[in-house]
């Protein structure tokens, strides 16, 4: 058992709140646990430039911490200069994009926002998780009101943490969780079992393979259940498939 009392391949409690703003195209406030974001997504009517005359859309995504989403205040994070928050956004906008067919949508653009207002571990998971809910909702909005002709999604596509700790995997892993980890890992994945991207470090002793190898079987135990969280949200338009 762990120190918040899961199994070592149980997530923590997950929850989704769709159409938080009533303002962007596509919303979602995503909780891990004790992390909360949320998750904004805003269209704009044309491709930027560079895609322009290509007939292809474009998914694009920024991530940040609000002052006290930690423990401490923190100094506001200036997207420019920092590089964990551009390393951050990148992940989240090619994760995204592996669940968008952008010829479908056309020469469009939509801007997923992910801003994290508590955080106790697993931010960008949280962010890749809820930012898909968002973006998913803003393409309904966007076929149903004649924007874009196709809802362009292809499949769904969640994102987890999995750590290993003396040689024991944890899967989903909280801030107390996460500062002690011996390796650490984030697994972005598709529910037709695909792996989109793998970030992983050995921060003490080196991994081996059968450890990678269990790490990815609790990122696909922890990515079904995410799966079916977003599900009760957007199966009405896009099922879930495997």
């Amino acid at each position: 058992m762990r120190t918040d009392g899961r199994q070592y391949n149980q997530l923590r409690t997950i929850k989704i709140t769709p159409s938080i703003s009533e303002y962007a195209e596509g919303s979602a406030l995503v909780e891990f646990g004790k992390t909360k974001v949320l998750c904004t997504a805003s269209y704009e009517p044309k491709a930027p430039q560079w895609l322009q005359g290509s007939g292809e859309g474009w998914i694009t995504a920024e991530y940040g911490m609000l002052p006290r989403s930690t423990h401490q205040r923190m100094k506001r994070d200036k997207a420019a200069n920092s590089g964990r928050t551009q390393e951050i956004s990148r992940l989240i906008g090619r994760s995204l994009r592996a669940a968008v067919d952008t010829n479908a949508i056309g020469e469009k653009q939509i801007m997923i926002d992910c801003d994290v207002i508590q955080a106790d571990g697993g931010t960008r998971t949280a962010s890749v998780t809820g930012g898909f809910i968002a973006l998913a909702l803003a393409l309904k909005k966007l076929k149903d009101v004649g924007e874009i002709k196709s809802l362009g999604l292809t499949h769904y596509v969640a994102a987890i943490s999995v750590g290993l700790q003396e040689g024991q995997a944890l899967l989903d892993l909280n801030y107390d969780e996460d500062a002690a980890i011996g390796t650490d890992m984030n697994f972005v994945m598709t529910n037709r079992g695909e792996f989109v991207e793998l970030q992983g470090t050995a921060e003490e002793a080196p991994f081996t393979k059968p450890q990678l190898m269990n790490m990815m079987e609790y990122a696909e135990i922890g990515c079904r259940e995410l799966f079916k969280k977003q599900e009760e949200i957007i199966g009405s338009f896009f099922k879930l498939t495997t």
